[in-house]
């Protein structure tokens, strides 16, 4: 079994500010909640190899791993990918954006499997980024509402 998120926000927002917004990463800290650093590896046209690391979780612990996304600004599309993968076999992350009357429409879709013996099971892992993404994308969508207002 694999894991699987899909998860939608609409953005009262100019496509061009959602997008410039949610594409820069170095900025990442300041737009999401759970980013202590977000730190610029490489940079290779439109690919962006980067680390982010997570503010210390309830044990103390400090995650961080390093990660690929190359952005694709005709299609509003990004494919990302961790490069270490920490407790998961893989995990790539897709991203949409698409004009729709109410506003930009924001999606993310994550396909992961997680090793034996991290921490969380596939099905657990599901559970917690469907939760935690729900909380991101409103954070977002009210920070970049209020930069447009």
């Amino acid at each position: 079994m694999a894991g699987h998120t899909d998860n939608t926000i609409v953005i009262d927002a100019p496509m061009d500010l959602v997008w410039s917004m949610t594409n820069d990463v170095a900025a990442w800290p300041q737009l999401f909640s759970e980013y202590a650093a977000a730190e610029i590896l490489d940079r290779d046209g439109d690919t962006v190899t980067f680390r982010l690391t997570l503010h210390p979780d309830e044990t103390g612990t400090i995650w961080s791993w390093v990660s690929r996304r190359t952005t694709d600004a005709a299609n509003r599309t990004v494919s990302a990918h961790r490069v270490e993968t920490g407790a998961f076999m893989y995990m790539n992350i897709h991203w949409s954006y698409v004009q729709s009357p109410e506003g930009v429409r924001m999606r993310w879709v994550q396909d992961f499997a997680m090793k034996p013996g991290a921490p969380l099971d596939d099905a657990q892992m599901t559970d917690r980024l469907n939760r935690n993404t729900a909380t991101q994308m409103h954070l977002i969508k009210e920070k970049v509402e209020a930069a447009a207002a």
